[in-house]
């Protein structure tokens, strides 16, 4: 791979003796990857019933290296939310977080949904995720794989950071900002990003960061954890931008990261040369890289934490009190799960959506969508919706097909055709455990409602 010379002289710069290492980690194959929902799955049944052979990554205990080339379009365990492809490394931030069950978390640069997906299926049915996106068409692809990775508890808007923060303001138990960057760490799986690299683009992304990180800072409780990460090897994108948060921010402090994998953060009179301007007293070691030589493509993780005690003051939305469509969204609900609804039925459009318990005031926060659409009003009467059966576990559908990744007969539902089917009424079609879409059953057959959009050709 051939780097600008003033990047190449910049990273012999920086890494001394660990050059050769750094070019020898780019002479080894661009390795794939994939992580497991444990929300939909156990790791185990998904290593059986996965036809590809894979290896334990190790930034994540549900990440793994994929060496083969695979569509994974077209596998029904994909489809199902089964699995989120990433690249390895990409899931060492979320680690670090370490969100826990009933935590609430903001991811505030969420797009694609990866890391959004990864936090989703650690923190339960009790915790509330809140995943934003500033571009709008990217919001959209992170709302669709939300739906078909994440649980019910979630919030997708498409809002500025500091809008977005002020209006919930010391509201999350934890706060990601996988920072827009330049990309360095993508060279090889992004080539765009070489031929685009700059200085210049550098510099415009340290300074995007610092304002994302200074409003961030608001959403943090009292006692709560930031995660910021980059995808890019630049110390002004990193480190430095480390040392001008603290100097900014006497209230939260870097926590060392105690990991085996990766390597140290440079120390600040490391870095200093490429940002003179920053306080070299502060103790960036405590930070986490990752290298090609490591096996990732790169990646930069800070952990801080806010000081202070929770009051636990905090706005909620103003629930309706009434609902036109909610007795009947209560029925059709108890026709197709077993399960108590966790939320309050509220009609949205022309929908009626599941909202979660512990929702915050959203007004003017640029939200797409909150908690799950379980029916759609069709010419005054209530439908199941595809969400709330691809959100749902096997255990809360009252009727249920299940079948192998394998089986024609599930092939054909994914194409959108009918199937054989022996039960009467709202019926999911699941694949190893897992609902996949539902249909109507009658006659012996299942009317298919698979969407159009997602079904294979």
């Amino acid at each position: 791979m051939e780097f600008p010379r003033q990047f190449e002289e910049r990273m012999q710069f920086l890494l001394g003796d660990e050059y050769a290492a750094f070019l020898q980690g780019y002479q080894m194959p661009l390795r794939r990857g994939l992580r497991v929902n444990e929300n939909k799955l156990t790791i185990e049944t998904f290593c059986n019933e996965f036809s590809l052979p894979l290896s334990p990554s190790p930034f994540a205990k549900n990440s793994f290296y994929l060496d083969a080339e695979h569509k994974a379009g077209s596998d029904p365990l994909h489809h199902a939310g089964a699995y989120y492809m990433q690249e390895p490394s990409a899931s060492s931030a979320v680690t670090v977080l370490n969100p826990q069950p009933g935590e609430r978390i903001l991811d505030l640069c969420a797009a694609p949904g990866g890391k959004s997906t990864q936090i989703a299926s650690a923190i339960g049915d009790d915790g509330l995720l809140w995943s934003n996106e500033y571009v709008a068409g990217r919001a959209h692809i992170l709302q669709q794989n939300l739906e078909r990775c994440a649980g019910r508890n979630v919030v997708v808007s498409n809002q500025d950071s500091g809008v977005l923060c002020s209006g919930l303001a010391e509201y999350f138990d934890a706060v990601l900002v996988d920072a827009p960057c330049s990309g360095e760490g993508m060279f090889r799986k992004e080539p765009q990003a070489l031929t685009e690299w700059s200085l210049e683009n550098v510099l415009l992304c340290a300074e995007r960061q610092d304002t994302i990180l200074d409003n961030a800072a608001q959403a943090v409780k009292p006692g709560g954890r930031l995660v910021y990460s980059t995808c890019t090897f630049a110390p002004e994108e990193n480190e430095c931008a480390v040392a001008r948060f603290l100097s900014h921010h006497p209230e939260f402090s870097l926590i060392p990261i105690d990991a085996s994998w990766g390597r140290a953060g440079f120390a600040a009179d490391q870095v200093l040369p490429f940002c003179p301007e920053i306080d070299n007293r502060y103790d960036l070691t405590g930070c986490r890289r990752i290298l090609p030589q490591h096996g990732g493509e790169g990646h930069f993780i800070a952990l801080f934490r806010k000081a202070g005690e929770d009051a636990g003051n905090r706005s909620t939305y103003a629930y309706p009190a009434k609902d036109p469509h909610r007795t009947e969204a209560e029925i059709l609900y108890s026709e197709c799960f077993t399960d108590t609804p966790n939320g309050v039925f509220v009609t949205v459009g022309d929908q009626v959506r599941l909202l979660p318990h512990r929702l915050p005031d959203c007004r003017g926060l640029g939200v797409l969508s909150a908690g799950v659409a379980v029916a759609t009003i069709c010419k005054n009467r209530l439908e199941p919706a595809h969400s709330a059966y691809i959100t749902a576990k096997i255990s809360q559908c009252k009727q249920w097909m299940d079948f192998s990744p394998s089986d024609p007969t599930l092939r054909k539902f994914l194409h959108g055709e009918e199937i054989p089917c022996e039960t009467k009424g709202w019926t999911a079609v699941c694949v190893s455990g897992i609902p996949v879409g539902f249909g109507k059953a009658s006659g012996g057959k299942l009317k298919n409602r698979y969407p159009k959009g997602l079904r294979l050709l």
